[in-house]
C-alpha cells in the first residue's frame, strides 16, 4: 500500500492555535468532499473527537511510546485506508517529546514527539507560527526549526494572531526573502474560542449541537485564511509510503487469541462521563471475538442484556459525580456484576467507594477526591501480580494524566520509576495508567476469554 497524501500541523510550542488550524483544515477539506483521515500525535483523547466530527471518520492516535516506532507506519496506513488525504495535529512543540526512546538514547532524538512521528510519516510539515509581537523575527524562528533538524521537511507556515494588513505584509516578506512558502494568515479578530477546563477542551460529547457550530465555524475560518489548494499540493508531494497495514484480527491471532466464532458481550462505557478512549481498542475487542455495545453510565438504568463483561475508559466523572452517583439502579448492578472488569483513570474513580464524598459503585475499596495537581506524563510501568489482564512481570508503556487522587491500593498492580498504581481484585483491573491496546493485543485477547468463561454475570 502506497499511502496518502499527508501533512503534519505543528507548532513551535503549545498555545499556538495548530488545533484550530489543524481541525478547521480537516473540516474545510470534507467540505469540499474530500475523505479526510484525522490524527494526533501522542496521547490526547479530546483533540480526537473534534477531528472526528470535523471528518465524520475516527479521530486516531499515532504514538511510538504508547504502541512502538514500528506500528506508527501500519497504524496510520490502517486509519487512512480508502480516504484521499490524511491530516495529522502534532503535540506541544515540534521537537517536544520524552528525551530517549525506551531502551535508551534514540536515533530520533526526541522520542514520541511530532518531529518523530512526521519521520515516520514521511510527511512534510506546515508549522502554525504565532506571529503577535513579532515582525521580521518570526523568519528567524522559523529558520531555526527548519534547520535544528534536516531529516524535517519544513514545507512552510500558516500565520495566526496577526493584527493588521501591515503587521501580515512584514511576516510574509520575512518568510519569503528566507524562502519559506505562507500557505495562510489568520488575523486576531478571526480567533474562535473552544471552551476548556482542567484537563484541556471540552469534549465533543459535553456539547455535541456547540462543537458542531464551532467546526463550521473553523473551516470558514481556514477556506478564508488559508490557500487550501496549496496545502493540498503539498500534502500530494509526500513521497509513496509502502509498508504492512496494521489489522486488528491479525495483531490479536499473532498474540495468541482464538476467537471461536461465538460472539461474547463487552459493554463499553461512553456518554459525556466517559469519552477517553482509542478506536483500536473497539477493533481489537471484535477482532477477539466481542459483540461491543456501549452504555451511558448517566442515564442507562441498566447493563446491555447478555453482558458478560465490561469496559469503563477514562474521561471525566469528576464533573458529573452526583449524576453518576444519582444513579442507584446501575451503580448496584455493576457492583453485583459477576464477569471481568477493565478500567482506566475515569473508570477508577467510578468503580470505587465515593468519588469527592459521592457513593460510586463501591467495587474497589478506595475513595477518590479532585486536587488542584495535575499527574502528567509517560509510564514505563511493569505488572506486579497477575490480573484478568496482565501477568506478572510483563512490561507495559501507558500513560497517565489526571487531577484526582485516590487511596492507595494494599498491593499495586503497576510499578514504574517513582511510581505504584492499580487496584487488581478477582477479576477487576482499575489503574489510572492510560493503556494503547494496540501496542498489547494480547489484553483485548485476555480480556474476552475471561468474559466468555464468566460463570453467572449479573445481566445473564
Amino acid at each position: 500500500m502506497s499511502g496518502v497524501p499527508r501533512l503534519v500541523i505543528a507548532a513551535p510550542g503549545s498555545g499556538t492555535g495548530k488545533t484550530t488550524v489543524a481541525t478547521g483544515l480537516m473540516a474545510a477539506l470534507a467540505e469540499r468532499g474530500m475523505r479526510v483521515s484525522p490524527h494526533k500525535v501522542g496521547p490526547d483523547y479530546i483533540d480526537p473527537g473534534y477531528h472526528s466530527l470535523a471528518t465524520g471518520r475516527p479521530g486516531r492516535n499515532l504514538d511510538p511510546w504508547l504502541t512502538s516506532e514500528d506500528l506508527v507506519g501500519p497504524l496510520f496506513r490502517h486509519g487512512s485506508a480508502g480516504s484521499d488525504l490524511a491530516v495529522v495535529e502534532g503535540v506541544m512543540g515540534l521537537f517536544d517529546g520524552v528525551a530517549a526512546s525506551p531502551g535508551g538514547p534514540g536515533r530520533h532524538g526526541h522520542f514520541a514527539s511530532t518531529a518523530h512521528v512526521a519521520r515516520l510519516l514521511d510527511a512534510p510539515v506546515v508549522l502554525v507560527v504565532d506571529a503577535a509581537g513579532q515582525g521580521q523575527s518570526v523568519a528567524a524562528l522559523v529558520h531555526g526549526f527548519a534547520s535544528y533538524d534536516t531529516r524535517i521537511r519544513l514545507g512552510g507556515v500558516i500565520l495566526n494572531r496577526l493584527s493588521s494588513d501591515r503587521h501580515e505584509e512584514i511576516c510574509r516578506g520575512a518568510l519569503e526573502d528566507a524562502g519559506v512558502p505562507v500557505f495562510g494568515a489568520i488575523r486576531k479578530a478571526g480567533e474562535i474560542e473552544t471552551p476548556s477546563r482542567h484537563l484541556g477542551l471540552i469534549p465533543v460529547a459535553e456539547r455535541r449541537a456547540e462543537a458542531v457550530r464551532t467546526a463550521e465555524l473553523l473551516a470558514a475560518l481556514v477556506a478564508g485564511s488559508c490557500d487550501l489548494d496549496a496545502l493540498v499540493r503539498l500534502a500530494r508531494s509526500a513521497p509513496a509510503s509502502p509498508g504492512p497495514v496494521w489489522s486488528p484480527a491479525e495483531a490479536v491471532r499473532e498474540d495468541g487469541a482464538e476467537p471461536d466464532g461465538a460472539r461474547t458481550r463487552i459493554a463499553v462505557a461512553g456518554g459525556a462521563a466517559f469519552t477517553f478512549g482509542y478506536a483500536e481498542h473497539v477493533e481489537l475487542l471484535e477482532a477477539a471475538g466481542a459483540e461491543v455495545v456501549t452504555f451511558d453510565p448517566l442515564h442507562d438504568e441498566a447493563l446491555p442484556e447478555g453482558t458478560r463483561g465490561i469496559v469503563v475508559p477514562g474521561g471525566f466523572p469528576e464533573v458529573y459525580a452526583s449524576d453518576l452517583s444519582a444513579n442507584v439502579p446501575l451503580r448496584e448492578q455493576v457492583a453485583g456484576f459477576g464477569g471481568p472488569i477493565a478500567a482506566e483513570c475515569a473508570g477508577l474513580l467510578y468503580l470505587g467507594r465515593e468519588l469527592d464524598g459521592l457513593p460510586m459503585c463501591g467495587v474497589l475499596d478506595t475513595t477518590a477526591r479532585m486536587t488542584s495537581r495535575l499527574t502528567l506524563g509517560y509510564r514505563d510501568a511493569v505488572a506486579v501480580t497477575d490480573t484478568v489482564l496482565t501477568r506478572e512481570g510483563e512490561r507495559f508503556r501507558g500513560h497517565e494524566f489526571h487531577r484526582t487522587v485516590c487511596t492507595p491500593p494494599d498491593r499495586p498492580a503497576f510499578r514504574w520509576r517513582g511510581g505504584a498504581d492499580g487496584y487488581a481484585s478477582g477479576g477487576v483491573l482499575a489503574t489510572y495508567l492510560h493503556l494503547h491496546w494496540a501496542g498489547s493485543p494480547r489484553l483485548a485477547g485476555r480480556f474476552v476469554a475471561a468474559a466468555r468463561r464468566a460463570a453467572h454475570p449479573a445481566t445473564q
